[in-house]
């Protein structure tokens, strides 16, 4: 049977993820707030965070910066772009 989560950026019942992305209370936070496809949105959103800022993943202040970032995108203001980042065009 499936994660089934109210969240909190769809404001709606969802799919969840099928198991916390980290081993923390942050991660149990998101496995039981955060659907599937918030997910799925919020890995682009990292991608494009990691490139056009030139982060280290590796590294701790990148690391900080990626869960404020995450935060901010799950439960706060759904998180900036960078001023530089200009969408790319189809």
């Amino acid at each position: 049977m499936a994660n089934m989560v109210f969240d909190q950026r769809y404001k709606q019942q969802m799919e969840g993820l099928d198991e916390p992305p980290f081993d923390s209370d942050f991660g149990q936070k998101i496995y039981k707030t955060v659907s599937k496809k918030s997910w799925s949105e919020w890995v682009e959103r990292q991608k494009m965070l990691l490139n056009e800022y030139r982060l280290q993943p590796w590294t701790r202040e990148a690391q900080e910066f990626l869960v404020e970032q995450m935060n901010d995108f799950f439960f706060g203001s759904g998180g900036e772009l960078p001023k530089e980042f200009v969408a790319p065009t189809t």
